[in-house]
């Protein structure tokens, strides 16, 4: 070791000086750049440390991702098995909720309901406003020109927004539902308790005509009854945000409407309302209106002619003094003609005779004719009348 420094000691020596005067330039030249300045030292500090930094960051990150995720993963089984219970618990509620729907869309086939389904739009633009506080009404671009009428509902993806109060050529004018002129036949979606839907002269919305003896819940969702005849019913109106008792005998429920009415840009005008009466859900094996037919009482056939069917049946009249002919089978009847054993149903009225025996209406000379009853599917033997006998002088 000594001889490797005796020997190149002249040259250590430069090697070492040069370094230092290289150090000391790199400590004073400045590197301009676009954005600041920065000495020449720390550029080579930046760049020799740079890669390490970067390992280092690399394998704190990982670390730390794998540890949060193990902790994390310990409680994956146990929330697991709480959703699966959820599906399931969802699914039997689903499978109730179809056949509540089912039962409920064959009653109203039975009771001959009728629903309502928009089934044309036109999509306006909002165009203006009332510019007044004490009228809350907008303006669109279409009027007359595109089909649009008086009375016709307008509503956005969110809710129900007003009804067209005035057509012009290619305008019209909107009245906004929290206006203090209008209303709107609303209902509760989960108690099922309906009223009036008003606009109030600061802008709010109040649900009016609920009875205060009524239980109504923050938070339920309102909707259009369908009663007022131009919003069809089950359109969102708004929520229930405060219920406090009146002054009368009504609530006062105030409402958060649907739709966002002061940042109206585009709305859909309903132009066509269908109104069908409502059918039974035909994939299901029963329905009320098959049962009502079951038990409804149906006419019964037309009888076939005498002629058409059988040979006819004579029946012996009383004091003709002839023998009587046996009676020929005949399907099974109606109830027998009371007052004589065995007799046969005739198609004729049977009046009384002075012996006390039915017979028929007009009879022939020896035997009166009767219609063949109709067939049924088991004929039984009539029994044979008893010898008539020779009425008295």
């Amino acid at each position: 070791m000594e001889s490797v420094l005796g020997r190149y000691r002249n040259l250590i020596v430069l090697v070492g000086v040069l370094f230092i005067q290289v150090l000391g330039l790199a400590v004073q030249v400045r590197r301009s750049t676009d954005t600041d300045s920065s000495r020449l030292i720390r550029v080579w500090a930046v760049t020799a440390i740079s890669p390490f930094e970067k390992v280092l960051v690399w394998v704190q990150t990982s670390t730390g991702n794998l540890w949060h995720n193990y902790f994390y993963l310990r409680g994956v089984r146990a929330e697991n098995r709480e959703l699966k219970q959820q599906i399931e618990q969802m699914r039997i509620e689903q499978v109730r909720m179809s056949q509540d729907a089912d039962q409920a869309r064959r009653l109203q086939a039975l009771l001959a309901f009728k629903e309502q389904f928009i089934s044309q739009t036109k999509a306006a633009q909002v165009i203006g406003s009332s510019g007044s506080e004490q009228s809350r009404s907008i303006y669109i671009d279409k009027g007359e020109n595109a089909g649009i009428k008086p009375d016709m509902a307008v509503i956005t993806a969110d809710g129900v927004v007003g009804k067209v109060l005035h057509v012009y050529r290619s305008t019209s004018l909107v009245l906004l539902i929290n206006d203090q002129s209008s209303g709107v036949g609303a209902i509760l979606e989960k108690s099922r308790l309906q009223g009036i839907l008003r606009g109030t002269a600061s802008g709010e919305i109040g649900m009016e005509k609920v009875m205060s003896d009524e239980q109504v819940a923050a938070g339920e969702v309102v909707l259009t009854s369908g009663g007022d005849r131009i919003f069809p019913k089950g359109l969102p109106l708004g929520r229930v945000t405060r219920v406090a008792p009146g002054s009368d005998l009504f609530l006062n429920i105030e409402v958060k409407p649907a739709a966002n009415l002061s940042k109206l840009e585009e709305v859909l005008v309903v132009t066509k309302i269908d109104e069908r009466q409502a059918t039974p859900d035909q994939t299901g094996p029963v329905r009320a209106a098959d049962i009502l037919a079951e038990r409804l009482p149906t006419v019964p056939p037309k009888p076939p002619d005498a002629g058409a069917g059988g040979s006819p049946t004579t029946v012996e009249a009383p004091g003709t003094g002839t023998a009587p002919r046996p009676v020929q089978a005949k399907p099974k009847s109606a109830a027998p003609t009371p007052g004589v054993a065995g007799s046969l149903p005739v198609a004729s009225k049977p009046t009384p005779s002075p012996t006390g025996d039915n017979v028929t209406e007009k009879p022939a000379a020896g035997s009166a004719t009767v219609k063949a009853s109709p067939k049924t599917e088991k004929p039984v033997e009539a029994p044979t009348p008893p010898p008539a006998q020779d009425s008295p002088q």
